[in-house]
């Protein structure tokens, strides 16, 4: 099916300064909120910690609840709403390894001696130690380094050593841009995150590969053409596959978005975020980076051949 036909010609190359400018407008702005909220909002898997889901048979509110547990000794007690039910909870507590044994049962107890018996329940409780959750932290941003090594290892072999460096751009352009919306919007990375971060890494590199493949034809068959013509033609004819691969994956994740339930909201969150930002990475990122990699090279190259001709 061809969405768009192939002989379009937009230029996408021409707008690369302003695609730049805002690129680094939006790294800037999630990297402001980080610094203001001093880092990522890690989730209980990466600090420690006991979190509580409750669902209660009547309407009730995170003040209510709060007061229900003043008897119970919790330290950063956070309690807010789960998804759209108003009588679905989640209880997040900071505590000691040795405090986190039968934590959730006074909880439990807690609750049951003001809502009475019979009007919760509880339907999860996750508990993590403080270590547990820093060695967890740590090897989830391992796992995301290793991924990019392993990128620029791929496309180097598979292209050239410039392609792998766009492409790594592109990734971590991708990273950091749902890595400041996430701070923006409050939401807690955790490990799901991690792996939606991966995902994302992974479709961003499969677009990037698709627009790389063809410069790598078209550099045959336009020889004679400069690089700003190969890397537009390329995008061109293979929009008609981003927009559709793009925007049909963007509404299963939209859809899972909608209607898959608090548990894995902010999962779907992280991949809509990064399927827009990774389509037009491999559109207005990846690419471009080819073509000031290459006016970097011809500079050189000019002011090498002046200094041998002095």
């Amino acid at each position: 099916m061809e969405f768009i036909k192939a002989d379009i010609n937009i230029d996408f190359v021409g707008k690369r300064k302003l695609a730049l400018f805002f690129s680094l407008a939006l790294i800037t702005i999630g990297l402001i909120s980080l610094i203001i909220k001093g880092g990522p909002d890690y989730g209980i898997d990466f600090t420690g910690g006991t979190l509580v889901q409750i669902s209660f048979t009547e309407q009730t509110g995170p003040k209510a609840i709060k007061d229900a547990l003043a008897q119970v000794e919790l330290n950063g007690l956070v309690v807010q709403q789960f998804g759209d039910d108003p009588r679905e909870f989640l209880l997040r507590a900071q505590e000691s390894t040795t405090a986190l044994k039968g934590l959730a049962q006074q909880i439990g107890a807690a609750l049951e001696n003001a809502y009475g018996v019979n009007t919760f329940e509880v339907r999860r409780t996750e508990m993590v130690g403080p270590q547990v959750g820093k060695e967890l932290r740590s090897q989830g941003l391992m796992a995301i380094l290793y991924a990019m090594i392993g990128v620029l290892a791929y496309v180097t072999w598979r292209f050239e050593f410039r392609f792998a460096v766009g492409a790594i751009v592109a990734l971590l352009h991708d990273v950091l841009i749902t890595l400041g919306v996430f701070s923006l919007f409050g939401k807690e990375i955790d490990l799901p995150i991690i792996a939606a971060f991966l995902a994302i890494v992974g479709y961003s590199l499969n677009d990037t590969i698709i627009v790389y493949d063809r410069i790598r034809e078209n550099s045959g068959k336009y020889s004679r053409k400069d690089l700003v013509f190969i890397i537009n033609r390329s995008i061109n004819e293979t929009l008609s596959r981003t927009v559709l691969t793009s925007g049909t994956t963007l509404l299963v994740v939209l859809a899972l978005f909608v209607f898959g339930g608090g548990v894995i909201h902010n999962f779907a969150f992280a991949l809509l975020v990064g399927i827009i930002i990774g389509t037009y990475s491999s559109i207005f990122v990846a690419s471009p980076v080819l073509v000031y990699w290459d006016e970097y090279r011809k500079g050189r190259k000019s002011e090498t051949d002046a200094r041998s001709a002095a």
